[in-house]
């Protein structure tokens, strides 16, 4: 038993996986990958662009591959949303939400900004993100706006009742709630929302695809809240008719069985290294703009 990451070396390991704290991902990770040592990194992968470079050096220095966490994106309903994309485009506009009636992390330090670099964004915006990533690629936006809330993050009824209670007189100084718009130059248009906690009865999962030739419309709950949607719904609506579009059944969770059981192929595969750190690296331009635009704006209450 180790009690330090820096007593690792690639000898010892196949993989290290790294669920630290968010302000520790980049750290931990880059001194693995430095040692040569494989990394498994979960979501958010870095917290600036600045990280997302110091982990690109840290790949490259070492020669080990980077992986992240991105569970959503291994979902048989996502993947069968993203398999519509081409039939439905081009795609003209995306909406993402994923809306928590009550789901304020409750572990202490996730509300905390020194220790998670951010709130609802760098948490359900991640994987809200890296759904829009797998789903249209990396569209680059011109015209970025956001906002950000306050209403719910000290709400006790608002916490998680599925997570740790949180600490009596924890610090709560990041969002709960995040709404942006982003447009390409094409004029591409995305909608996200995101919360942790609403005046909703249900956690609720949005994506809908708006093509030239129909809407695709997938609604489930992300993640392992028991105040879920019963089962995941994936529509094609064309000329006024909706069609439900089959896709295989499995239990919660299973998106991050099938997530692990991916691994040696990716760590086998030579075209994985850099893969990780670009998509990061996109993933947190757009979240670092959203946060630009949001500063020195009156929060925003929940609708």
């Amino acid at each position: 038993m180790l009690d330090r990451h820096d007593a690792l070396s690639a000898a010892d390991v196949d993989l290290a996986v790294v669920a630290v704290p968010n302000h520790a991902h980049c750290a931990v990770a880059a001194a693995l990958l430095r040692r040569g040592i494989a990394v498994f990194l979960e979501k958010p992968v870095c917290l600036t662009e600045t990280e997302a470079e110091e982990l690109a050096s840290a790949e490259k220095e070492g020669g080990a591959v980077l992986i992240a966490g991105s569970a959503a994106r291994h979902r048989p309903d996502v993947r069968a949303l993203g398999g519509l994309a081409a039939d439905i485009g081009p795609i003209r506009h995306v909406r993402l939400d994923w809306v928590r009636a009550s789901g304020v992390p409750g572990t202490g330090w996730f509300t905390r900004q020194d220790l998670s670099g951010g709130g609802v964004l760098v948490d359900l915006g991640w994987h809200l993100l890296d759904v829009l990533l797998a789903v249209l690629g990396p569209v680059e936006f011109d015209d970025v706006v956001g906002t950000t809330g306050t209403d719910f993050v000290d709400r006790s009824s608002a916490q998680a009742a599925w997570k740790d209670a949180a600490a009596t007189g924890a610090v709560a100084d990041v969002e709960d709630t995040v709404r942006g718009f982003l447009v390409a130059a094409d004029g591409t248009s995305v909608a996200l929302h995101a919360s942790w906690a609403s005046h909703a009865t249900r956690d609720t999962t949005t994506v809908e695809l708006h093509g030239h030739a129909g809407t695709a419309r997938l609604t489930c709950t992300f993640g392992f809240s028991p105040n879920r949607v019963a089962d995941p719904v994936l529509t094609l609506t064309r000329d006024g008719a909706s069609d439900a579009v089959p896709f295989a059944a499995e239990p919660v969770g299973a998106e991050y069985d099938r997530q692990v059981a991916a691994l040696p192929a990716l760590l086998a595969d030579p075209a994985s290294r850099g893969r990780a750190v670009d998509d990061a690296r996109w993933t947190v331009r757009l979240i670092e703009r959203l946060y630009a635009s949001a500063r020195g704006r009156t929060s925003c209450a929940v609708a």
